[in-house]
């Protein structure tokens, strides 16, 4: 194969783990949306779960929504959806405390909403991007802006000491073992 078939490939590959990622997305916003109709309508027709969801999962459930929240209406949507908050002592408490938790572990984000106040959001993962040959060479290029700033000599000066503070002083040897042993003693 051929460099250009080489590029042709890897381009072909970057564009199709980019249409992934974002059909991924796509499905965990609407697997959460189905989560959520589900549960209201299971309320709504008086049934009662076969798989009971636990606070945590129905949370992140709540969230996956994308639209941040409150606490208190992270509370009120999971009382809205069906989940049973009566055998917490403080609901709210304890919706507090598995949000902190989430935020924690990096799967939930801070939004400010207003002085004191703030709401959760759903932690999206990152969007890969590839780095296109464009990109590289601009790094490469201020790579050596970068080290060409930080030069002292000028060309032709490859005789010339170098500063004081850039002079290589050799390491003091080590003592032997035994010798720094006595020394604490």
């Amino acid at each position: 194969m051929t460099s250009a078939d080489y590029r042709g490939a890897l381009a072909a590959a970057i564009r199709e783990y980019e249409a992934l990622g974002q059909q991924r997305r796509a499905i965990d916003d609407r697997i959460a949306q189905l989560g959520q109709t589900i549960g209201t309508l299971t309320r709504l027709l008086g049934l009662t779960p076969t798989v009971p969801l636990g606070l945590t999962d129905a949370c992140r459930m709540v969230l996956r929504g994308g639209q941040p929240m409150t606490p208190v209406e992270v509370r009120d949507r999971l009382r809205a959806i069906g989940i049973d908050m009566s055998k917490y002592a403080n609901d709210l408490a304890a919706v507090h405390t598995i949000l902190k938790r989430l935020h924690a572990s990096g799967e939930l984000r801070f939004v400010a909403a207003g002085p004191g106040k703030h709401r959760y959001a759903w932690n999206r993962p990152a969007t890969p991007v590839a780095l296109k040959p464009d990109i590289v060479a601009f790094m490469h290029d201020a790579t050596h802006e970068r080290e060409a700033m930080h030069a002292t000599a000028e060309p032709g000066d490859e005789l010339a000491e170098p500063p004081k503070d850039e002079v290589e002083v050799e390491p003091k040897p080590r003592a032997p073992a035994a010798k720094r042993a006595r020394r604490r003693r």
